[in-house]
């Protein structure tokens, strides 16, 4: 081991990285937020989740309907590890907070391998083409979600593989069956992996831990806790192809395009090297439901469908460095040389088109006059309240209030409050034209204006109206209603 004071410095690559990245993060995830670019859906429906464990409820989610068991939506009892900090500091930014230290510890393990076998520029070319990659942002330019949990496991698992690590990496990967339903398979492409490459013994514990997990989660747990009595997203994943037999599998697999544009981009920052490693075995479980499903969110680059790839991905990138260390030839030397600037420079390239772009720009700098005087009506709203908000406006009180969404599920006719955004709505759930009309039916309903500032406008049932009088005026056949 080298002591100098240059061998120390170089050590110090992997959490220098990660904790560069986690300023990143946590600047660009809460700034988001201080900006009303998040939602209810989803981080609205996490924070109540979240504050429902931490005050010993479970975690009941009204966003998403009457007395609602959000582990009846997904399985990811992980989520309750954030209680006990939740109760420290019961908001929404805890939540971003967390979510921005998962994903940047998970750059730890893939630069310590990196530096161990490869040296300091793979090392720097793999942690910030992990940290600055387009599903991470994609995934923190979307509010906060379960899967994070996932990603730092799955770092320290996959490169425990890389590294001949087997008990270690089936260690890692078996708290992946708390986070998601799904990731029990994710389990499984582990053990087969060992089971392929080393500890047969392990390997098959760990394949049948996953596969049973994940049914076990999938045909009791699931359905014993939703609404519905099923699991709610089979209908997800009947295929693309809308029903036809199994031979239209490998067409389903590249069809529409744009499957092929997010597996080629998934494997572009690595110079598309990380196809030649066996490690990408380990993401096969998570592309497949994604291409085979019949829900177009899964096929794109938006949201957080890509982080629990992106370490795989990575991963993959060092162990094909790392081999091509060992051999001889013109072309190995080439791609231990090429490979780490061609990496860093196709990552930057990359930046701008996806959330991490935002950084760039003034957007994130400046705080709007509508987003004060947003905050200004907000601050309005009284502790404990029942709120019908925009979708925008939800996860801005959700630690302090009872909040549901202005027009779906609920009716808003149930809450004392309701804040809307009328100036910039989403279009969801209501179009902005059936949200004025929304608007309007509920002032005629005996909802008065409190306060209106910017387009943001604050309501609240007059005295002596029921919920009852104004549900009466939002029924079917009712004037105005839709």
């Amino acid at each position: 081991m080298d002591r100098s004071p240059a061998g120390r410095r170089v050590r110090l690559i992997p959490g220098s990285i990660a904790l560069a990245l986690f300023l990143i993060y946590a600047f660009f995830t809460v700034r988001r937020h201080e900006l009303l670019f998040t939602s209810g859906y989803d981080l609205g429906i996490f924070e109540q989740g979240v504050r429902g464990y931490a005050e010993g409820r479970g975690p009941i989610v009204e966003l998403k309907g009457p007395g609602f068991n959000l582990l009846g939506d997904h399985f990811s009892p992980a989520l309750a590890v954030l209680a006990p900090f939740y109760r420290l500091l019961p908001r929404a930014e805890t939540l971003l907070l967390a979510q921005s230290a998962l994903v940047s510890v998970a750059v730890v393990p893939i630069c310590r391998w990196a530096l161990r076998a490869a040296g300091p520029a793979t090392a720097l070319a793999a942690g910030l083409g992990y940290g600055l990659s387009w599903g991470l942002a994609s995934t923190l330019g979307f509010d906060f979600h379960e899967i994070t949990f996932a990603v730092p496991l799955i770092a320290f698992s996959v490169c425990a593989l890389g590294e001949r690590r087997w008990t270690a990496a089936a260690l890692w990967a078996a708290p992946l069956v708390l986070v998601k339903e799904d990731l029990g398979i994710t389990v499984a492409a582990v053990g087969a992996y060992v089971l392929w490459r080393g500890d047969r013994r392990v390997g098959a514990a760990t394949v049948l831990f996953g596969i049973g997990a994940s049914l076990l989660e999938l045909l009791v747990l699931l359905p014993a806790m939703s609404p519905g009595g099923s699991f709610a997203y089979w209908d997800n994943l009947s295929g693309g192809s809308g029903g036809r037999n199994l031979l239209a599998l490998p067409l389903d697999l590249i069809t529409p395009g744009d499957k092929v544009v997010t597996v080629l981009l998934l494997l572009a920052p690595t110079a598309l090297l990380a196809a030649r490693s066996p490690l990408t075995v380990v993401a096969l479980p998570t592309l497949g439901w994604r291409l085979l499903s019949n829900n177009p969110a899964y096929w794109g680059t938006n949201y957080h469908y890509s982080a629990v790839l992106m370490p795989i991905v990575f991963a993959a990138f060092v162990d094909v460095l790392v081999k091509a260390r060992r051999r001889d030839g013109t072309a190995a030397r080439w791609v231990v040389r090429a490979a780490p600037p061609v990496s860093a420079a196709i990552t930057l390239a990359l930046l701008p088109a996806f959330a991490f772009g935002q950084l760039l720009t003034l957007d994130l700098w400046r705080t709007p006059a509508r987003v004060e005087a947003a905050r200004s009506v907000l601050a309005a709203v009284p502790n404990d309240a029942r709120v019908a908000a925009s979708n925008r406006l939800v996860p801005q009180l959700t630690n302090r209030c009872e909040v549901i969404v202005f027009g779906w599920p609920q009716k808003w006719s149930t809450a004392e409050w309701i804040v809307v955004d009328e100036e910039q709505p989403m279009g969801w759930p209501l179009p902005p034209d059936k949200e004025r009309q929304e608007v309007a039916l509920a002032k005629r309903s005996g909802y008065l204006v409190v306060r209106s500032d910017h387009g943001v406008t604050l309501l609240r049932r007059a005295p002596g109206t029921t919920a009852d009088t104004a549900a009466d005026v939002t029924a079917p056949g009712a004037p105005g209603a839709g």
